[in-house]
This record gives structure tokens, C-alpha cells and sequence, in this order.
């Protein structure tokens, strides 16, 4: 296999450290040619489709390339601003908005950057970039709060596959999920409350995290499980009763059995049996995109009002609130010390930054935008760190994944959706 060739290097460079939010990806342009070759690059990985290749290379060069490419374009042209695409949009602010905040902090040597698993920037552009700016450790932060095989585990395979052809590998540390950690549970509450504050409260609340096909859940992936802990937890910080809420997966793509219960049908049910005002909020997605901008906002809020209801009101993703950046940046700052911006990351203190917790705690998760909640600082004794705890910016050590008892049977990775994006 040949290498990429390595930058120019002057002995004596003192190597640097960076942050790396990666997104899901959107087309360049709400354009049937932007939208195809999207479109191709996403569902051509097997991690998100898990059908014989042979066979899918059919399904999708004959017959979902050709006529949904247009039909998506039009969607995305729906929700498509003068800066671009949402997604790009929100993920970038979101990078830049950390870059001052670790500054203002004193970190100013720190690099964040911005990739896309799928579309610009590539997550190559950017690692070749970081070479060159002599860049030896690097935390990839994924921007789903829920672990998911075609979606985490993918920008891993990116990752390495990257790296395969790279002679000087800089040290990497990948953030696994943060979907019960106090920073983003306390995010999306506060979230909430001030839409609450600003528009009145609904009759329920429903929280929308995208779909998966049901065969994921029985062959292990922790995503259902994430999901509902997420929901759990945010529920208990807004104080909800368990009539209050409800959990709903959208997105469903194709014939076969996605995870239940399905959004649309959900909401239309809702109106039918007398809820006047519905409150949805789609914890999954630290940035809107189409699939809460068009699917949730627009073709869900339509089936509600058809269905009887009166008013439905989207609560909007975390996008680039304050009070996320600023806990992601306390967080890194805390890392700095642990190593990241100087010795390295292998060197652990006793106090370490963690993304998780034991089944047991109202553990909070930051869910901010893209890197959000990943890193959280908080006290964890040295030989009790497992990977769902150890992610962030801090260092992983060995561990199994703890699953919760209650829902030991749960647990599929994030499917492709409506349009692939995130």
C-alpha cells in the first residue's frame, strides 16, 4: 500500500494538539447533481447499509440515485440559507465558537477544527491539514450524544482508513458518546425551559431521535438504549411525569421494520385523541438539519394539524448556545492540563474528563452542537475509567460498555434516515 506523502518537518517543531468536531455531512448545494453525489458517498458505506454489496450497488445505482436525488434536492432547497446548508452552518459556528472560548482560556495553541464524515471537508482534508500544521495528538469528536455503529463507529473507520496510509500517526483519542452526561442533559433542559419561558408549555412533550431498522436493536448496538436514557434523564430534569412525554423515532426509510414508535404516525394519533398543543424536541441532533428543519418542522407539524391539532411548536437543536460552548471549553481547558496541549494524552492525573456514566447516576451528557457534549470535566478515580466514561478529551482506558439492565435487549446503531444528514 503506498503512503501519503509527509509534510516537510524542522527538527526542533514543537508538535501540536487539536480538537476535531465531525458531523455527519450535507450536500455542497440543494442541487439534483450536489444531492446525488452526497447521496453516494453516504449510502455506498456499509456501515450504513448492511445488505450484500452486490446487490445494494443495484438497489441503489438503478433506482434510488436516479429518482431520489431530485426529490431530496427539493427538500433540501426547503431549508437552504444564504450561507449555505444548516448543518455546515451550525457545525462550523460551533468550531469557531469553541476556538474562542478555549482562547479566552488560555489555549489559544489548541486547533479546532471541522469535518464532515461525508461531503467538504472531508475528514482526510482536514487530518492532512493538521499534519501540516505538525499536529501529534488529536481528539475526534463525533457530534451524535448516542453511540450508533453507522454513524460513530463509521467516522472511526474514516478515521483509520486515513491513517493506513499515513507513516507518522499522531496520537488519537475518539470520543464515544455522551448521551447521559450532565452537561448535555442540562443543555437540552435549559433548552426546553426557555422555549417554555418565551411560547407557553404543551400538553406533552415529544422527543423525536431518529430511526434505525428493528434488526440493529437485536443484534446489540446500544443506540435504542442511549436513546431512552437520554430521554429518561432529560424528563427527570424537567420534572416530567411519564405521561408527560413521549418517545418517537422519525426517519424511516424503505419496507422493513424500523424502531417503534414511528414519529408521523405518532403525532397524527396524538391529535386524533384530543392533544391541542404538542411540544417536540429532537435530542439526537446537536444541529438542525433536514431532518428536523424539513421532516420535524415541516411534514410532522402538517400531519398534526391535519390530524386536529392546534398548535405545534419545534423546539429548535442546541445549535450554538452559549452555555454548551462554554462547558465544552472548561472541559478541554481541564484536559489541557491532563496532557492534550503539551505532554500528550497517555499521561492521566487523577482528575479526568469522562462522557458517561455507570447506570446508576442522573449522569449528564453535553449534547452542545457538534462537540457539545463531548467533554465534560469531572472526578473519576483513575481505575474505575470504562470507554463510555473516558471519552472526550481525556484518555481512554480499557473497559467493557455498560449497558443498562433495564435495557439489555436494546441497542441499534443510527440507520441511514430520510436523507442521510445529521
Amino acid at each position: 500500500m503506498p503512503f501519503r506523502k509527509e509534510p516537510p518537518y524542522t527538527h526542533g517543531t514543537v508538535g501540536r494538539s487539536a480538537v476535531v468536531l465531525v458531523n455527519l455531512g450535507t450536500p455542497d448545494a440543494p442541487t439534483r447533481g450536489a444531492v446525488r453525489r452526497y447521496l453516494k458517498e453516504f449510502l455506498s458505506d456499509p456501515r450504513v447499509v448492511e445488505i450484500p454489496r452486490a446487490i445494494w450497488w443495484c438497489i441503489l445505482h438503478l433506482i434510488i440515485l436516479p429518482f431520489r436525488s431530485g426529490k431530496s434536492a427539493a427538500k433540501y432547497a426547503t431549508i437552504w440559507t444564504s450561507e449555505g446548508s444548516p448543518l455546515k452552518v451550525h457545525t462550523q459556528a460551533q468550531a469557531s465558537l469553541l476556538r474562542g472560548a478555549l482562547g479566552a482560556r488560555g489555549h489559544d495553541a489548541l486547533r479546532v477544527s471541522m469535518a464532515m464524515r461525508y461531503g467538504s471537508p472531508s475528514i482526510t482534508e482536514v487530518l492532512d491539514k493538521l499534519a501540516a500544521e505538525h499536529v501529534e495528538r488529536i481528539v475526534i469528536v463525533p457530534a451524535y450524544p448516542q453511540y450508533s455503529g453507522t454513524t460513530t463507529a463509521s467516522i472511526s473507520d474514516a478515521v483509520f482508513a486515513h491513517y493506513q496510509q499515513v507513516r507518522n500517526v499522531p496520537e488519537l483519542r475518539m470520543v464515544k458518546h455522551y448521551h447521559d452526561h450532565d452537561g448535555y442533559i442540562d443543555a437540552l433542559a435549559e433548552n426546553v425551559q426557555k422555549h417554555w419561558e418565551a411560547n407557553g408549555r404543551g400538553e406533552k412533550l415529544l422527543m423525536s431521535f431518529h430511526g434505525v431498522p428493528k434488526r440493529t436493536l437485536l443484534l446489540g448496538d446500544p443506540y435504542h438504549c442511549e436513546c431512552y436514557k437520554t430521554a429518561r434523564l432529560l424528563a427527570a430534569r424537567l420534572r416530567l411525569n411519564k405521561d408527560d412525554y413521549m418517545v418517537t423515532f422519525q426517519s424511516r426509510f424503505g419496507k422493513a421494520e424500523w424502531l417503534q414508535p414511528y414519529t408521523a404516525p405518532t403525532v397524527m394519533a396524538l391529535a386524533q385523541g384530543g392533544v391541542r398543543r404538542l411540544d417536540v424536541i429532537c435530542p439526537g441532533f446537536t444541529s438542525d438539519c433536514l431532518e428536523t428543519l424539513e421532516e420535524i418542522n415541516m411534514e410532522v407539524r402538517e400531519d398534526f394539524l391535519k390530524a386536529g391539532g392546534k398548535e405545534y411548536h419545534y423546539i429548535p437543536c442546541l445549535n450554538e448556545e452559549e452555555n454548551i460552548e462554554a462547558c465544552v471549553a472548561q472541559a478541554l481547558s481541564a484536559m489541557a492540563t491532563a496532557g492534550i496541549a503539551g505532554e500528550g494524552l497517555s499521561r492521566l492525573p487523577h482528575r479526568c474528563l469522562h462522557l458517561g456514566a455507570h447506570d446508576g447516576g442522573a449522569q449528564r451528557g453535553s449534547d452542545h452542537h457538534a462537540l457539545a457534549g463531548q467533554v465534560v470535566a469531572a472526578e473519576v478515580a483513575l481505575p474505575t475509567l470504562h470507554l463510555r466514561e473516558a471519552v472526550g478529551v481525556a484518555a481512554v482506558e480499557a473497559g467493557a460498555h455498560v449497558v443498562e439492565p433495564s435495557h439489555v435487549s436494546h441497542g441499534p446503531a443510527q440507520a441511514a434516515g430520510d436523507d442521510g444528514e445529521r
